[in-house]
């Protein structure tokens, strides 16, 4: 059957029926509940300054997930490169790692939000030259080994528990992400699916092995309901906020991610970007999917209240998976 995954970003805007640490709590229960049922992954996102309290380090909430899981995957996606010291990156990296025992999935990108990199002291114009060194850099930093970088010396301990390293994936929203992630990276994550087909003509083009077609995936955002027009009431200021406030940070620099600026709850739900799905729609698109796809859910999305998110998650326990198994 399809991959089942989770992603938090734990946005908690002024008009939520909740607070910042609930929705924290909740996303480690959740986790938890997920790993029991064999979810593959869970996706934590980075953002700094936002005033909806957007996730500023997701290391620390994939930490505290570690503990109360065994087995689903720590993606962070995306670690913003270029706000991060490279030396405290790799350890505190490695230290997820071994925490979890290797369980690690980086994905680092250049970030594409100006106001964030004023608030760090830095500039949109660094991004390129420091994405071209961070995956050289990392695979020196895990060995575990001195050597020495810009003219101080440098040593990761301990190292990762993952041999050689963990996975280095880089994300990225244009063309010249895709092909550096191609020269570079193990794996790309893109903002938009023909992205990746750039990664694949690039890793062809350099003798690499074929990644293959993109992975299906079934929404950025999916919840289940009995009653989905009751349930899109409820869910529909949260989606309307999400898209709006991801357009309105990618204004600035042009990046090209899949949210647009929307003032309709109708138009929104119209474009599909926010499924709400009866058990039996999600049955037959899961299906679809193949035993190669992945259903991601994003549970508490732009701070949906736990409650409410509990009430799709039991739904795709007690009668989604049983019907895939």
């Amino acid at each position: 059957m399809a991959m089942f995954a989770l992603r938090y970003d734990l946005r908690c805007p002024q008009f939520a029926k909740t607070s910042a640490a609930e929705l924290a709590a909740a996303a480690v229960e959740q986790c938890e509940w997920a790993d029991r049922l064999g979810f593959v992954s869970v996706t934590l996102s980075e953002h700094h300054g936002s005033d909806d309290g957007y996730l500023p380090s997701p290391m620390l909430l994939a930490a505290a997930i570690a503990a109360r899981t065994s087995n689903m995957r720590l993606m962070l996606a995306a670690m913003i490169v270029p706000l991060h010291d490279p030396v405290r990156l790799a350890e505190d990296l490695a230290m997820l790692d071994v925490v979890s025992q290797g369980r690690l999935i980086p994905v680092l990108s250049g970030g594409y939000v100006a106001s964030e990199f004023a608030r760090f002291g830095r500039e949109l114009k660094e991004r390129a030259a420091l994405m071209d060194e961070i995956v050289p850099f990392l695979e020196r930093a895990w060995t575990g080994e001195p050597f020495e970088h810009r003219g101080r010396q440098v040593c990761v301990t301990p190292r990762p528990v993952q041999r050689p390293r963990p996975p280095i994936w880089l994300g990225g929203s244009s063309r010249a992400a895709a092909r550096r992630a191609a020269r570079l990276a193990d794996h790309f994550l893109p903002s938009l699916p023909e992205y990746h087909e750039v990664f694949r003509e690039e890793r062809l083009a350099l003798g690499k092995p074929d990644p293959g077609p993109a992975p299906a995936v079934l929404s950025n955002f999916l919840h289940v309901a009995d009653d989905p027009d009751a349930a899109w009431e409820q869910i529909a200021p949260h989606a309307l906020h999400e898209t709006n406030a991801y357009a309105r940070s990618a204004a600035d620099t042009g990046a090209d991610i899949p949210y647009q600026p929307v003032a309709d709850a109708d138009a929104l739900r119209a474009s599909g970007q926010y499924p709400v799905l009866t058990p039996d729609e999600l049955i037959e698109r899961a299906r679809a999917l193949g035993p190669a796809g992945t259903v991601m859910l994003h549970p508490l999305m732009g701070g949906l209240a736990p409650e409410i998110a509990w009430q799709s998650l039991r739904l795709i326990e007690t009668r989604v998976l049983p019907a895939l198994s």
